[in-house]
């Protein structure tokens, strides 16, 4: 499991701010979570960039590539460099072709992005599993325990992975989307296996789930609401789709059948 965000220097600031009232004004110190340009390369070829959260930045670079139809599956991935400037290197045993056409998601300001690839052709059968509701309830505290960048910015996302009883991993981002990418990133790096459960606080929109279904995820958990799009790749994928997740309750759009009690 990665280091706690709350342990990681370099992810906040302090602001002193105004508050405004009807019965006066008074300062206040505010959390803001650092938000940084970085260039996505794939073996000295630029491919993209994003505003991300500074932490996770090689599971971010590894997912991201996933994402754009770069990369395909684990161990295709040889070496990762994050060089200062805002530049994370990828070098895979892949081949860097013309650039693939892509398709603009839901994500603010044009984030959200895939290849159209991805989005057509047959899935996968996905990595068979189950969850407990005990162990949901379980994984739904820690991921929102985790660390406290959430509750003290109020601007990032979390996600992370249940396995084998556990939590494997977990990552935040100022994005929804990157925050998954750094999971599926995880998983194409070696740190963790799709055999498992995922939980997002974003919606589930098309591309989220997607990606998700595509690397094998079987059971895809939201605090918030999917789409309509994103239900009927689940239902295509015969993955199993949760929205409104809490600790003591799930609404399940499609295949509850993963969840046992």
């Amino acid at each position: 499991m990665p280091l706690p965000t709350s342990l990681q220097p370099g992810l906040s600031i302090t602001q002193t701010t105004t508050v405004l009232s009807p019965g006066g004004r008074s300062e206040q110190l505010e959390q803001l979570a650092i938000e940084t340009p970085y260039t996505i390369a794939l073996n000295d070829e630029t491919i993209g960039a994003s505003m991300v959260l500074p932490v996770g930045l090689e599971e971010f670079a590894a997912g991201f590539l996933f994402g754009q139809g770069y990369i395909k599956k684990p161990g295709e991935i040889r070496e990762i460099l994050v060089c200062p400037e805002g530049r994370v290197a990828v070098y895979a045993d892949v081949e860097v072709s013309a650039p693939k056409e892509v398709i603009i998601t839901s994500g603010c300001g044009g984030t959200g992005k895939i290849s159209r690839e991805m989005l057509e052709g047959a899935f996968e059968p996905l990595q068979e599993c189950r969850i407990s509701f005990a162990e949901i309830s379980d994984f739904i505290r820690q991921a929102l325990q985790y660390s406290p960048l959430g509750p003290q910015t109020h601007c990032v996302h979390g996600c992370g992975l249940w396995q084998d009883g556990g939590l494997k991993v977990f990552f935040e981002d100022v994005g929804r989307h990157n925050a998954v990418d750094k999971v599926l990133g995880a998983i194409l790096l070696g740190r963790a296996t799709p055999r498992g459960a995922i939980y997002t606080t974003g919606r589930l929109t098309s591309d989220m789930v997607l990606k998700c279904a595509r690397i094998g995820i079987p059971i895809i958990m939201s605090r918030t609401a999917p789409s309509s799009l994103g239900l009927a790749i689940a239902r295509s994928a015969g993955a199993t789709l949760a929205a409104y997740a809490r600790p003591d309750r799930l609404n399940v759009f499609n295949a509850p059948e993963r969840i046992i009690d």
